[in-house]
């Protein structure tokens, strides 16, 4: 995936984050704990947290490959340093890291 592609895909999905994080924002409900159900606001509220810091991390993924990018780094594995294949960027054109090292990154999380 040439770098220009690149920077438009992953500027359009860090749009479409930011906006996805401001609409949750807008939307949290707040815990009120006098309420008859105060479990269900509890819930809620736990859930448009736990989808707000996914999308925060998603961001920050997606903000880090246009960094890379920048930096004349994009394609090549934080880790080994490796070309990332190319369909794994067409895929997840925020993928920071080769197969091989993204399993043990996953494994050691």
């Amino acid at each position: 995936m040439d770098t220009a592609a690149a920077r438009s895909r992953l500027e359009a999905m860090l749009a479409d984050l930011d906006r996805s994080i401001a609409i949750l924002r807008g939307e949290t409900p707040e815990r009120d704990d006098s309420r008859a159900d105060a479990g269900a606001g509890l819930a809620a509220h736990d859930r448009v947290e736990a989808a707000l810091a996914s999308l925060e991390r998603h961001r920050g993924g997606v903000a880090a490959a246009l960094e890379r990018i920048a930096a004349g780094g994009y394609g090549l594995c934080v880790d080994c340093g490796e070309p990332v294949p190319e369909g794994r960027l067409e895929a997840r054109p925020d993928a920071a890291r080769c197969l091989p090292c993204q399993t043990g990154h996953d494994r050691r999380r």
